[in-house]
Formats: structure tokens, C-alpha cells, sequence
């Protein structure tokens, strides 16, 4: 039986590796287990309790104002002694967070075998997603299996110099199972918004976006829930006082934009399933709200998803003003979207990554 350690820190990676961990639960091929370091404390608590994950080790290591150094630091002391207890045959993490890379380093500094879900994604711009190109790169070194959601991904692992054999193609990003178990528990909400839809959902949180350009992120919104006072706007606010004290000022006098403060993953999944479209800056919801059947406009400059991108279901509007009313404007008006998206939704819903992922790990070690 393999000794898999499963590690998340934050609500992304609880999101996308829960349908990995249900899987390994019931799997006898595998004696799982899984830390939570707590990077995010409440956003990560949530998203356990809806697919009803008990964490065997908890280290909850969130504090207040904590920085970059200070979190690294933490993950990579604290998660090395759970390690050296342990002694798992595999750590299992996934993608690009700050939990990600230390925990990968941990187990690479005590020779523990790495698998990498998420494996692959670039920008090529180290500063953009910042730090989480630098996260998922460095993981890419620290690594023995790497499990590539597309074949844009298996590609840019093969070109940094990963071995063919350490590479597993899997069908897509987790995050997708991960969304369609989250219908089935939610009674299967519709896949796509039918009727009359004028609800807007906006996601910005980006560290890089902080500042000028979240303001004009902001104002952009501003200026479309002006444009078109039929829209109503949804904006899912961030914990940081910096970014939501800009939202306030911006938003106080726009009748039409509602803040919303922390929202759950069953009921963010709900307002996702409810928009005619969503803007974010998020990497997940490039995924899942094309999987919903619901446009993204993405408020960044670059996008590692770049398949989607090419699909036509994403949209990439950078950070300044005039060109995210633009992309609004121009996906509101589109008479095509609707059946791409459909056709998009329905090819997702048959797919899985799950079994693959699992026949991958069996044969790892």
C-alpha cells in the first residue's frame, strides 16, 4: 500500500485537490493522509468542511499581516517534522502557492519523492503571477512526477528539461472534478444561465494588481455598471484592507455594484452557475466558469490558460480601464458565445482527470 501525504494551505488548493483526496480515501491501493499548513485559515476551513475532509495534521500557521518570508519560512520548518514522522512513500501538492513550493522543498531536502498535480503552467513572466510563477516553476525542479493538465503544459515541462517518463497528461485541471462534485452536492445546479441574464460576478485579488491597477480594475467596473445600468454587478471582495478599502470608495456611489464578503465555496459556486459573466483575475476561474458555461474576462496581462484562451471562452483584457470595458462590452454582444460555451461545458462534463491521476500515482513508486 503507498503512503501518500496529501498537502494544502489555501482555499485553491483544498478546492482542487479534494477530489484527489476522496479518491485516495477510497482507494486501497493507498494509505492516505493529509496536512493542512492553514496559509489561509477560514477561506481553507470552508472549502474542507463542504467536501468533508478532516485533516490528519493541522498546522495552522496563519497569522495576521503575515509576509512572504515569514510563511515560507514556517511551512518549510513545521511541515519537515510532520515529514520526518511520517515517512510518507509520496507528498502529493498542487500548483502554485506559497504552501506548494516549501512543502515541496521539504520533502525534497528529507529525499521524499514529490508529485506535482497542476504541473506545468506558465506565464514566462516570473513577476506575473507573482509569487506563483516563481512557486510552480520551482516546484517543477523539486519534483518526480509531474501531472500535466494539457498538452501546452506537458510541453513547457518537456522544454525546461523534465523527462518524458516523469510526465503523466491528464484530461484537465482538477479544479474541474472538483466543480462538477460540487453541482452533484449542490443538487446539480443548471450549467448554463437561461433567459434574460444581466448579473455580473468580478473576482480581483492579484498582489501584482495591488494598487494603480486595481483602481482602474475598479473604475472599469465602475464605468460598465454605468454604461449599462441593467447590469448587477457582483463584486467578491478581498481580505486585504488595501483592496477593499479602494473597492469601497470607488463602488459607494454605483447603485448597481453589490460587495460581497465572504463567500463560501458552495456559495460562490451558486453565483458562478448564475452569471451571464464573470471578470477575474483568479487562475481557477479561467477554468471553472467556462465549465459552467459562463464567459471570463480576465483581468491580467498574461494568462498561463492559454487553451481556453484559444477556445474562445476566456478573454484576456489586461488591468487598464479602457481595455476591460472593451472586452465587456464585446463578450455582452456576441451572439455566438452562448453555443461555444454550451459545446465547451458539455465536453467538460464527461471528462474526468481523477483516474488518471490515481493510475499515475500507482505507478510512481
Amino acid at each position: 500500500m503507498l503512503k501518500v501525504l496529501s498537502i494544502v494551505g489555501t482555499r485553491p488548493e483544498a478546492i482542487k485537490m479534494a477530489p484527489i483526496i476522496k479518491a485516495l480515501e477510497s482507494d486501497s491501493r493507498f494509505d492516505s493522509s493529509v496536512l493542512a499548513t492553514a496559509q489561509h485559515r477560514e477561506m481553507l476551513d470552508q472549502v474542507l468542511d463542504f467536501f468533508n475532509i478532516d485533516p490528519d495534521f493541522d498546522l495552522n500557521l496563519m497569522k495576521h499581516g503575515q509576509t512572504l518570508p515569514e510563511i515560507t519560512s514556517r511551512v518549510l520548518l513545521e511541515t519537515t517534522e510532520v515529514l520526518k514522522s511520517l515517512r510518507p512513500d509520496i507528498v502529493l501538492v498542487h500548483g502554485d502557492t506559497t504552501t506548494t513550493f516549501a512543502s515541496a522543498l521539504a520533502a525534497f531536502y528529507l529525499d521524499i519523492p514529490v508529485a506535482h498535480i497542476e504541473a506545468g503552467m506558465r506565464t514566462g513572466d516570473m513577476r506575473r503571477p507573482f509569487p506563483e510563477e516563481l512557486n510552480r516553476s520551482m516546484v517543477g525542479r523539486l519534483a518526480t512526477w509531474h501531472f500535466a493538465p494539457s498538452g501546452e503544459c506537458e510541453s513547457n515541462l518537456l522544454q525546461e528539461g523534465i523527462a518524458q517518463q516523469s510526465i503523466v497528461r491528464t484530461t484537465h485541471n482538477t479544479g474541474v472534478d472538483a466543480l462538477l462534485l460540487a453541482k452533484k452536492v449542490l443538487g446539480g445546479a443548471k450549467t448554463v444561465a437561461e433567459g434574460e441574464n444581466n448579473r455580473i460576478l468580478v473576482t480581483a485579488h492579484r498582489r501584482e494588481s495591488w494598487g494603480a491597477p486595481m483602481r482602474e480594475i475598479f473604475s472599469a467596473i465602475a464605468d460598465l455598471a454605468k454604461q449599462r445600468p441593467e447590469l448587477q454587478i457582483e463584486l467578491a471582495t478581498h481580505a486585504n484592507p488595501i483592496v477593499a478599502g479602494d473597492a469601497k470608495r470607488i463602488f459607494d456611489p454605483v447603485s448597481n455594484v453589490t460587495m460581497l464578503e465572504h463567500q463560501s465555496y458552495a456559495d460562490f459556486v451558486q453565483k458562478m452557475t448564475a452569471a451571464r459573466l464573470i471578470l477575474s483575475d483568479s487562475g481557477g476561474i479561467q477554468e471553472e466558469g467556462p465549465t459552467l458555461g459562463v464567459p471570463v474576462i480576465v483581468l491580467r496581462d498574461k494568462t498561463e490558460y492559454h487553451e481556453l484562451l484559444d477556445a474562445g471562452v476566456i478573454f484576456l483584457a489586461g488591468t487598464e480601464q479602457a481595455g476591460i470595458v472593451e472586452a465587456v462590452n464585446n463578450a455582452l454582444e456576441r451572439e455566438d458565445l452562448d453555443d461555444i460555451l454550451m459545446a465547451f461545458a458539455r465536453k467538460r462534463e464527461a471528462q474526468s482527470s481523477i483516474g488518471e491521476i490515481l493510475g499515475g500515482l500507482a505507478r510512481a513508486v
